[in-house]
């Protein structure tokens, strides 16, 4: 089988020839059909995160080294599995999306269900191989979640750019009638609109400096689009009321200074985005307005399962997706890196990608 390898942090990603992958005990194998490109995948790409300051994250510190084999927004078909993987046989040739974000299966967090939080992470894509590749191994059938129903390449974007936006604004604790700020429209922070709209939110702002996704939100019935840099846009989000909750699905210093900055008393801005910065909070304010500052990442197995049965109901829009085939991978990574991306890329192995 092929596999799209970063075999040093910072270089172009090559293509190796690798056995077919023979699933043991409980695993599977799947025959992947499309992977999401994420902006974690830059990150892995680059070999750090930065923390702000002049500070980075080295991921080589925390034991992820190359080679990888990136990816985590995967839709497979499955192919195999072990001889005590719980799923019946009559699944075999049907697509499923992986639950990606794995722990280590043994802690506290993992027995509750809370794998995404847990202290020795082995995320498909991340600490373990992932979906830039034909086949990706997952360790029990209990993480594939059944995908009837959507469209194959968007049904991949909900292992993250999905599943990342439903958790964060599950963790808005507002009232439907309250006004909901979006702070970026990019794959992630697009999905976070459209789930908002599913989910019931009829207040809805939505920021971004980039004119392209601003005109893309704008077609998007009953929300208020706005440039975060402009004094008049700025004044028209005053105007509108105090925001009562805010989604910052960009995560550098000054989208989360203009989210918390943007709150009522008792208004929560919860951090999504992983690009980068550090934040300076007063701490009487923070006090006197009862404000409430959290991260959100990713999400659980239970959440993906929750977003998918949203999904197979009709209401949640789709995500504009573009397929590009596989052995162009490095020009995806290129363009979301400059920022020339609509929605999502999904690297599809479909003849018919483009």
């Amino acid at each position: 089988m092929r596999a799209y390898v970063v075999e040093r942090f910072a270089e172009r990603l090559v293509t190796e020839e690798r056995p077919a992958i023979q699933p043991t005990g409980t695993e599977v194998v799947l025959e992947v059909e499309g992977c999401g490109v994420c902006h974690t995948d830059l990150h892995l790409w680059d070999g750090y995160y930065e923390l702000g300051g002049g500070k980075r994250l080295q991921l080589a510190d925390r034991g992820i080294r190359p080679p990888l084999v990136l990816g985590h927004e995967v839709l497979g078909r499955l192919v195999r599995k072990g001889p005590d993987a719980p799923i019946d046989d009559s699944a075999i040739g049907r697509s499923f999306i992986i639950y990606p974000w794995l722990g280590c299966g043994k802690c506290e967090d993992c027995m509750l269900g809370r794998e995404n939080l847990c202290a020795w992470p082995n995320s498909i894509g991340v600490a373990r191989a992932g979906g830039y590749a034909d086949e990706c191994l997952v360790p029990h059938s209990d993480y594939l979640v059944d995908a009837t129903g959507i469209e194959p390449n968007l049904a991949a974007t909900y292992a993250c750019s999905g599943l990342t936006a439903y958790s964060a604004l599950r963790k808005v604790a507002i009232d439907h009638d309250d006004l909901l700020l979006i702070v970026g429209l990019g794959g992630v922070g697009y999905s976070g609109l459209l789930i908002a709209q599913a989910l019931g939110f009829r207040r809805i702002v939505v920021a971004d400096i980039d004119p392209r996704k601003r005109d893309l939100a704008r077609g998007v019935e009953g929300v208020t689009v706005l440039d975060p840099q402009s004094e008049a846009d700025r004044a028209v989000l005053a105007e509108m009321g105090p925001v009562a909750g805010a989604v910052d699905f960009v995560g550098v210093t000054s989208t989360a200074e203009f989210a918390i900055g943007s709150l009522r008393k008792g208004g929560i801005a919860v951090i999504v985005g992983l690009f980068g910065g550090d934040i300076t909070l007063p701490l009487v304010p923070l006090v006197q307005r009862s404000t409430t500052v959290r991260g959100s990442y990713v999400g659980t197995l239970d959440e993906l399962r929750e977003l998918v049965a949203l999904a197979q109901t009709g209401r949640l829009a789709a995500l504009p997706v573009e397929t590009v085939p596989f052995d162009d991978v490095n020009d995806a990574l290129d363009r979301l890196r400059g920022g020339g991306v609509a929605g999502r890329l999904v690297l599809s192995n479909s003849t018919d990608a483009s």
